[in-house]
């Protein structure tokens, strides 16, 4: 434009303003199934009106497009685990897009999300394992609801591991929301809820394959459908099911076996079941899951096989899931009117849409005779059905009544995709039965007509075409299935391999196990030699095992051992492989028999041969994995009777630790071989101690056993109640008893009281008639007998139908149950009743619970008194039981009619409600006990089986350690009290010697003092009682140290402890009432001293007087001359009065007289007839006349004059112990007393009764007291006359004469006194400490001994005999052992005395006890003087004489300080300040010089003799106990306490050893009684009346002896060898033919001999 306005003209273009795109376009949050995107505003739009445009798509797929005006949203339906991209643009209202801002996102993977929420994800990597799940926690028997997610996976396995029915129907616990109007609205909470499947899945995906496989086998037994094909909707990648499907097995009748009743049994994977598959394509009107149900349940007896819509949360949308085939069977029962189906058939069912999972798809086409497919949309896309090369037919599944339904179609797609016309089945205008009918008839066909038929095992092919996974294609199973097929290929006939393979558990076993009994029963021994027989057992035993370990090891053996060693979950494998391939060998073989077996037992009982031929097929026929580990236990037990450097020894060693993993790893372990009737019990032993190491020896154990008659769903209940596998089928059941292991979680370690639950299930009892064809009721005795004795609980299962049987079975239980009460053991016990069709069974079957309690009180009774147990009367005595809480009523194990019946809800849930009451039980169970606890108590029960007549007072180690450890405690009681009532009794005794007695000093009665000190030691008495009693009370409440094992024995103690209290308190009556005695019997001579003592102080005193007032002072001599002319006049004028003599023998005569008064008359004729004095002046000789007549019946072993010798020893003992007590007294240097004779007519009494088994005549009872009384007199009599000369009053002055004149001068001079009154004090005191001393030192010595180094050799009675008998054997001299043996209480005193002595010559022990009492009473005198040299008054302080009197009066108690006032001369006064400080003095000179003697005196064993408490008899009388001695070997008793009903002997010896010899031959025996006892052996004494009487019922005669069987031929080996060793010299110095030794006692040497000893007296 010009200035002038002039314009050109115009040029243009065009442009576009950018529309801005969205800004920072950010993804906020991702989870499985959605995102959350947002952007920030593009700038400039603030006026212009816009929206958003939103696309998102996966690779592959159509995009996804949505808009929002809002600058975020939320994106859902998205897939789990992809990878999406996301663009943004900004469009406008006319339609105008900005550029796109793009981005990626990648949704969370929908299975980790879900592991997630069910507390699952650490188990995606590490699996969980079976051990885990069975292990016993917290929520085993807990009933709290399901609060969360994460408690679903546990609850829903805890019901699927008890085949609960309701296992998927686990849920949390939410608010039930209630219908109506206002709540239209609202949707149910859906985030805490899952659908089964997805649980399932998870579950599968999340276990290990041991786990899987019980899950899957647990899951058919509910008719639950299991998992063929796993989805892992992650990796988009199926696994094949084979291994964990490997374990089903089934069984039915097909219709062409209805009219044999033929079953067929197999492995699922293996049998040729054709297939039919259920698919989905797209959307569908009908439930197929529903459908399917209805095909296979009978209408009436539906059953949720496949999880639907309509189950409690079926209707959840499946998360994980899709893609999974589940597969079920239909099994015909042969009832044409209840099959479904005439023929098995195996029903697959594909959840999702097959567009979406077409691998499953193809995988179904290519391995199933039928395909049906539920179809509702003809048009959608059906690109899936192309191209399909197929080996199967398709079938179309339709409903017509959808609104979508078009015929044409139909027709149209049935063209295109070449589908049969007659393969499209629909659903019309028809009810689902009818239609249902229509889809059985098709399927029907398809069985019928199928060609293709493909196993599961033989699908692997086809997975792998397809790319699906195996789950058997693991290293581990692979190399495991490898080697378990190498070993069992070549089985073609079962005996045969077992002959050449398994030798070792053959015949040679069935032998030693036979051999093992025999050597315990001894029934076959005929007439020959017990102990020639018993080594002719043991070689043949050692042949055998010769035999054994000779055999090479076969191949099979060799590989097993390979696989064994194999690592963890490798070995796992192989086991189970094993057990498949054996299980199917097995159900060939024995499955038929099985069969036939069943049927003549119940149909035909009467057929007893085919019934026993039958069984011995079975037990031939059979081979299973217990076989294989039975010829290891023989392997390794033939290998332990070699010597233990031999490399073929060493080789085995590890074969117990391979055992014990496995029991660990969750396999059953053979407890009792139930072929061979036997427990190899080093095997086992190894075995058990190998699982203790392994669990760093935290194996406290419950032990659960189950017992019942045959075929009545023990095992099951196990199964059931714990998720265990014990085998129930292959037509085998269960024989002898199998031990498996469950772990117990940490957190109910404590409450439970243990680490792990063992269980033991055993092989079903027989019944009577059944158990004659093969003797096996002593087997069932013996089964029962064990697993009872081993359980702390016991489930006695009991079947409806077989009562009478069961009544049978019962009286067994009951007999174990008596024997185990007896060695205190008391399982508790339930009584589980199966079958019953009832749920008020409970009530119902009150009168049959009442019959059955009836019944069991009848057999109680009945067993008692076979058990020789006459106190036990009903049942309730054997054992705690009340019929309401400890019966359970549990219903039939099917719901409907197998094979296609499910478990029972019922069944489960009570078994479930008892499994709670079991975990009540464990809580309250007072045993505490581990691993070594249950083998030691394996091994002595089973040895105590072994006896025939199982006698149950078997002494095993744990019962004899119990037994032990209680002596032990009550001999430290006992000793406790008996050394309180000591130091009270001299103490007491102290007393009563201070008292002053005579008319000068009258004090108050010494009869008073004697009742208070009587009320005062009653007092102790019964409290020193109590302790006792109390310590008992505590010792068997406490829980440990098997403290139940010897409850038995605690009334015995407790008697013990009364008897200890009588006696004690009559020996201090005794003594207190004969020192008073004394006492008095002394205060005539006290009166005399006394008076004359004053008449002498008045006349010296009045001397003094005199002389003083003379104007002179006299000289020493003119005193003396003075005192001279006093004395003579005093002694005139003095009447002196002897003591009166008495006449000793007249005492002791009236005393004999009197303690034979209740004799007859020739006895008094006796005593009449002799003179007293003579009798005691020649020896004493028995005579002969009247033995024959006491001995007859001893012909056996002994003459007249072995018979004679026995009793002269016992005289010859009793004389010897007299003497000693005369000689004691006689030392004492006091007056004779009555008291003196009286003790010793009790001491002969007392052994006479302790030796009862020697039958002494009244005869010789007469001339033994007449004898040992004439000696006592004479003694007794020079004794008195001595004390009567020592003590002559005129004697006693004129010895005192020259201290009355000392007195008498350093009065007139007033010189001190205090020096000389000092003096004479101390000499006074000396005597008193030493005194003191020697009363002391008795118990210190007994401390001493008990507590120092050797003391365990004296805590118990068994351990004292066993020192004694090692000791014997060390020394090795026959002489020795005859003292031993001939003079047994003398040779043990004597022993025990040289012990004591030795122990107290080492390091001065003796000499430092007494040094340690002298100290204690010196610092007791020198603290008392200086007490009352500072308490002395001003007014008192001259005063010596009350000085001396305050010492006495505090000193008590503790020294004799016999009339000190009297005896020291006190006329003047003296400073009791200087008098105190000289005493002192002197008192410690006393010390050194006391001490200084003591260093000086040699002879220790005279000290001791010396001492007034003698410790060697009162340590001889705690571990010497009863003195009772065999009555058939003279083995001495050890039972502890003084009042034990029964009396035992840890070791017998062979009656030779003793000098016993046949009488005719004079061949010494070796007979020993351990062994005669179980023979046939016969016996006679005096007390069979000449009889022979079986040595069987030895009891009829003693009564209160308990001689059990040697349990093994080495028990005795100690004696064995001792005999052996010194046979000819027996023989020689018994005047007898050496006896005839058996081999294998030659070979033994002395350290079997102490291996025996050890073993017998349980020594470590």
């Amino acid at each position: 434009m010009l200035e002038n306005g002039k314009q050109s003209q115009l040029a243009s273009t065009t442009f576009t303003t950018i529309l801005p795109a969205p800004d920072q376009l950010t993804v906020d949050s991702v989870d499985t199934t959605s995102a959350a995107v947002s952007w920030s505003q593009p700038p400039g739009l603030d006026q212009t009106q816009h929206h958003y445009q939103i696309s998102y798509q996966c690779p592959g797929t159509e995009p996804h497009i949505t808009t929002t005006s809002s600058h975020s949203i939320t994106l859902s339906d998205l897939q789990g685990g992809t990878q999406y991209s996301v663009t943004v643009c900004t469009v406008l209202e006319n339609g105008k897009q900005s550029e796109l801002v793009s981005t990626t996102l990648t949704t969370r993977p929908c299975l980790k999300e879900l592991l997630s929420k069910t507390g699952l994800e650490d188990h995606y990597e590490n699996k969980l394992t079976l051990s885990t799940v069975l292990e016993i926690n917290a929520d085993t028997t807990s009933d709290e609801p399901l609060t969360t997610m994460q408690s679903l996976p546990r609850a829903f396995l805890k019901k699927l591991m008890m085949a609960n029915v309701n296992a998927r129907s686990v849920k949390c616990l939410t608010t039930v929301s209630h219908c109506g109007v206002d709540n239209l609205d609202t949707d149910t909470d859906s985030s805490n809820v899952i659908n089964p499947l997805d649980l399932i899945t998870a579950l599968f995906l999340c276990s290990d394959g041991f786990l899987q496989q019980e899950m899957v086998q647990k899951m058919s037994m509910c008719q639950f459908a299991v998992p063929l094909l796993l989805p892992n909707c992650d990796t988009k990648q199926s696994t094949l099911m084979l291994w964990a499907l490997r374990d089903i097995v089934r069984k039915f009748r097909p219709s062409s076996q209805t009219a044999t009743k033929a079953f067929v049994e197999d492995r699922i994977v293996v049998s040729d079941i054709p297939m039919v598959s259920f698919v989905r394509l797209g959307e569908s009107s009908l439930s197929k899951s529903h459908i399917l149900n209805k095909l296979l349940s009978n209408p009436q007896q539906y059953h949720d096989t496949f999880v639907h819509h309509d189950m409690e949360c079926g209707d959840v949308p499946l998360q994980i899931s899709n893609g999974l085939v589940e597969i079920s069977w239909y099994f015909p029962c042969g009832n044409r009117n209840i099959d479904m189906f005439t023929k098995p058939v195996a029903v697959a069912n594909l959840r999702g849409d097959i567009r979406s999972f077409e691998t499953q798809f193809s995988f179904l086409c290519q391995t199933s005779a039928a395909v049906y497919i539920f179809i509702d949309d003809f048009e959608s896309d059906l690109k899936v059905l192309e191209g399909k090369i197929t080996r199967t037919e398709l079938f179309l599944v339709v409903n017509s009544q959808n609104k979508t339904f078009r015929v044409d179609t139909l027709k149209k797609m049935i063209t295109n995709y070449s589908i049969n016309p007659t393969n499209v089945i629909v659903k019309k205008k028809q009810n689902d039965a009818e239609f249902v009918k229509t889809l059985q008839s098709s399927v029907g066909d398809v069985i019928e007509n199928s060609k293709n038929r493909l196993t599961i095992e033989n699908m692997v092919d086809v997975a792998h075409q397809f790319g699906i996974l195996v789950d058997e294609d693991s290293d581990d199973c692979q190399s495991a299935r490898k080697m378990a097929d190498e070993i069992t290929r070549n089985i073609k006939d079962t005996i045969k391999f077992k002959d050449q393979q398994l030798p070792l558990q053959g015949q040679i076993w069935k032998e030693l196990s036979q051999l093992e009994k025999e050597r315990c029963r001894l029934r076959k021994q005929g007439d020959q030699d017990i102990e020639h027989y018993k080594s002719s057992l043991k070689k043949k035993e050692e042949e055998l095992r010769k035999k054994q370990y000779t055999c090479d090891m076969s191949d099979a053996m060799t590989s097993f051992m390979l696989g064994m060693s194999r690592s963890g979950p490798e070995r796992s494998y192989f086991l189970k492989w094993m057990r498949i391939n054996l299980d199917n060998l097995s159900r060939q073989n024995l499955s038929a028999l099985r069969d036939q077996y069943k049927d003549l037992c119940q149909n035909s009982p009467e057929k007893k041969d085919d019934i026993k031929d039958l069984d011995k097929q079975l037990s031939d026929c059979s081979l299973g994995l217990e076989h294989f580990l039975r010829e290891l236990g023989q392997l390794y037990e033939s290998a332990c009777s070699l010597p233990e450097d031999s490399p073929q020894r060493k080789q085995m060693e590890h074969l117990p630790g391979l055992c014990a993993q496995m029991l660990l790893d969750g396999f059953p372990i053979e407890l009792v071989d139930g072929d061979a009737s036997n427990i190899p019990l080093k095997w086992i032993s190894a075995v058990l101690t190998q699982l203790h190491t392994l669990v760093d020896s935290n194996s406290k154990i419950r032990v659960v056993t189950v017992l019942g008659v045959q075929s009545t769903g023990k095992s099951t209940l196990l199964n059931t109640m714990f998720g265990v596998q014990f085998a129930v089928s292959s037509g085998r059941c269960t024989r002898g008893a199998f031990m498996l292991l469950i772990k117990v979680n940490k957190e109910l370690k404590e409450e439970l009281k243990c680490d792990f639950i063992m269980i033991i299930d055993t092989e079903g009892l027989k019944s009577p008639e059944l158990a004659q064809l093969d003797h096996s009721y002593e087997h069932d005795n013996e089964l029962a007998t064990l697993v009872i004795g081993l359980s702390d609980v016991t489930i006695i299962n009991m079947s409806m139908e077989n009562s009478t049987e069961m009544k049978d079975i019962l009286q067994i239980v009951v007999h174990a149950f008596i024997r185990m009460k007896e060695v205190g053991k008391k399982p508790i016990c339930h009584f589980v009743h199966q079958n019953v069709s009832d749920m008020s069974a409970h009530d119902n079957n009150m009168r049959d619970r009442k019959k059955l309690l009836e019944q069991l009180n009848e057999m109680t009774l009945a067993a008692a008194r076979m058990e020789k147990k006459e106190n036990i009367t009903k049942f309730t005595d054997v054992m705690k039981y009340d019929p309401d809480t400890s019966s359970c009523y549990i219903p039939g194990l099917w719901h409907g009619t197998p094979p296609m019946a499910p478990v029972n809800a019922g069944y489960s849930e009570a078994v479930y409600s008892f499994k709670k009451t079991l975990m009540k039980d464990f809580r309250n169970c007072q045993s505490n006990h581990d691993m070594t606890h249950f083998l030691k108590w394996t091994q002595s029960l089973w040895e105590s089986v072994k006896f025939e007549k199982f006698i149950f007072s078997f002494r095993n180690s744990l019962v004899a350690d119990a037994y032990s450890k209680l002596c032990s405690e009550y001999n430290s009681w006992e000793w406790t009290f008996q050394k309180e009532m000591y130091t009270w009794m001299v103490s007491a005794e102290t007393k009563m010697s201070n008292i002053v007695m005579s008319d000068q000093h009258p004090q108050r009665s010494i009869r008073d003092v004697l009742q208070d000190l009587m009320i005062e030691a009653s007092e102790k008495f019964s409290e020193g009682e109590k302790e006792i009693q109390d310590n008992l009370v505590k010792y068997f409440d406490k829980q440990d140290g098997h403290v139940n094992l010897v409850e038995k024995y605690k009334e015995d103690f407790v008697s013990s402890a009364k008897t200890l209290r009588r006696e004690t308190e009559n020996t201090v009556r005794n003594k207190l009432q004969g020192a008073v005695e004394i006492k008095e019997g002394m205060k005539e001579l006290n009166n005399i001293k006394s008076s004359q003592a004053n008449t002498m102080e008045k006349k010296v005193l009045t001397l003094l007087q005199n002389c003083r007032k003379k104007e002179s002072v006299l000289s020493d001599e003119e005193l003396s001359e003075e005192f001279e002319i006093m004395w003579k006049i005093t002694l005139s004028e003095m009447h002196f009065r002897g003591l009166p003599r008495r006449d000793v023998a007249q005492d002791a005569f009236l005393m004999l007289r009197g303690n034979l008064s209740t004799r007859g008359g020739h006895i008094n004729k006796m005593l009449v007839g002799n003179n007293l004095v003579d009798c005691g002046k020649t020896e004493f000789v028995v005579e002969t006349r009247g033995l024959r007549k006491i001995i007859e019946g001893f012909v056996k072993h002994w003459d007249i004059n072995h018979y004679r010798n026995k009793l002269q020893e016992l005289c010859d003992d009793i004389i010897s112990q007299c003497q000693l007590f005369i000689t004691q007294k006689v030392e004492s240097k006091t007056d004779y007393h009555n008291t003196y004779i009286k003790e010793l007519l009790n001491k002969i009494d007392e052994t006479l009764q302790q030796h009862k088994n020697v039958n002494v005549s009244e005869e010789c009872e007469v001339s033994l007291k007449l004898h040992i009384c004439g000696r006592a007199a004479i003694e007794f009599q020079k004794m008195h006359d001595d004390f009567i000369e020592v003590n002559d009053p005129r004697k006693c002055l004129e010895q005192s004469k020259i201290k009355y004149l000392t007195e008498f001068i350093d009065l007139f001079h007033n010189r001190d006194q205090c020096l000389k009154k000092a003096e004479e004090f101390s000499k006074l005191l000396r005597p008193a400490v030493q005194d003191y001393v020697t009363k002391s030192i008795g118990p210190d010595v007994v401390d001493d001994i008990k507590t120092g180094e050797g003391s365990e050799d004296y805590s118990t009675r068994g351990a004292f005999q066993f020192s004694i008998l090692k000791q014997l054997l060390t020394d090795g001299q026959y002489d020795k052992y005859k003292r031993y043996i001939n003079y047994y209480e003398m040779f043990v005193k004597d022993w025990l005395f040289d012990q004591i002595v030795q122990q107290l010559s080492t390091d001065c022990r003796l000499k430092k006890l007494e040094n340690k009492h002298i100290s204690e009473i010196v610092k007791t005198i020198t603290d008392t003087i200086s007490n009352i040299s500072e308490t002395t008054g001003t007014k008192n302080v001259n005063d010596v004489k009350t000085f001396i009197q305050n010492i006495c009066s505090a000193l008590e108690d503790k020294l004799v300080l016999k009339n000190a006032l009297g005896s020291i001369l006190i006329l003047n006064t003296a400073d009791t300040k200087q008098f105190a400080v000289y005493l002192t003095e002197f008192v410690k000179e006393i010390e050194q010089s006391l001490a200084a003697t003591y260093d000086k005196e040699g002879d220790i064993k005279e000290r001791l003799r010396s001492l007034p408490f003698k410790p060697q008899d009162k340590m001889f009388t705690s571990l010497f106990g009863c003195g009772k001695q065999c009555p058939f070997c003279g083995g001495p008793c050890e039972a502890g306490g003084k009042e034990h009903a029964q009396h035992f002997t840890s070791i017998h010896r062979p009656q030779g050893v003793k000098g016993w010899r046949n009488l005719k031959t004079t061949v010494l025996w070796t007979n020993i009684c351990s062994s005669d006892v179980i023979s046939e052996n016969k016996f006679r004494t005096s007390l069979t009346e000449g009889k022979f009487h079986p040595y069987k019922e030895y009891q009829t005669f003693y009564p209160d002896w308990i001689i059990t069987g040697d349990p093994s031929i080495k028990a005795s080996n100690y004696w064995k060898y001792v005999m052996a060793t010194f046979n000819e010299t027996i023989a020689k110095d018994t005047h007898a033919l050496p006896a005839d030794i058996p081999e294998d006692w030659n070979a033994l040497t002395s350290d079997d001999a102490l291996k025996s000893l050890k073993e017998a007296f349980n020594v470590k």
